[in-house]
This record gives structure tokens, C-alpha cells and sequence, in this order.
């Protein structure tokens, strides 16, 4: 039974949103214009006490589902 919180990924306009259900736990991700890739703002910089994943692994988590999903998008290669 896998018992890790699912990420939501979210596309809002040119934002591509990360949040870890049941937590506090959230970031979004855009792509500048001449970008090659996608850079993070509104960053989760706090642990969650609630859950045993820190902050710093749910940004690694988020970092590649936003990824997958910009290139789903066509938004990078």
C-alpha cells in the first residue's frame, strides 16, 4: 500500500502549480521567455510538522512532476 501523499499538479495561465495534498506543502513553476527552463516561485520554505517529508524533498518531488508536466506541454524539450 503505498502510503506517500499524492502531488497535485495544477496548469494555472503560464504557472504550472505543485502541492502535496493533506500538507502545506507548495510550489509554482513558470518558464521565462528566451528560457530554456522553468524556474520556481511562492517556494514551500518551511517543514511540514504533519508529515515526515521535509521541504526540501517535496521540492525535489515537485521539481520533477513540474517538469514532466512542462514537457507534456510542449513548454520545454
Amino acid at each position: 500500500m503505498d502510503l506517500e501523499p499524492k502531488l497535485g499538479v495544477l496548469v494555472a495561465g503560464d504557472n504550472i502549480i505543485v502541492t502535496l495534498h493533506g500538507t502545506s506543502y507548495s510550489v509554482t513553476y513558470y518558464k521565462p521567455k528566451g528560457s530554456s527552463g522553468l524556474l520556481a516561485k511562492d517556494i514551500a520554505n518551511r517543514d511540514d510538522p504533519d508529515i515526515p517529508m521535509t521541504a526540501a524533498e517535496f521540492l525535489a518531488k515537485a521539481w520533477r512532476a513540474a517538469n514532466d508536466k512542462a514537457r507534456d506541454l510542449g513548454w520545454i524539450v
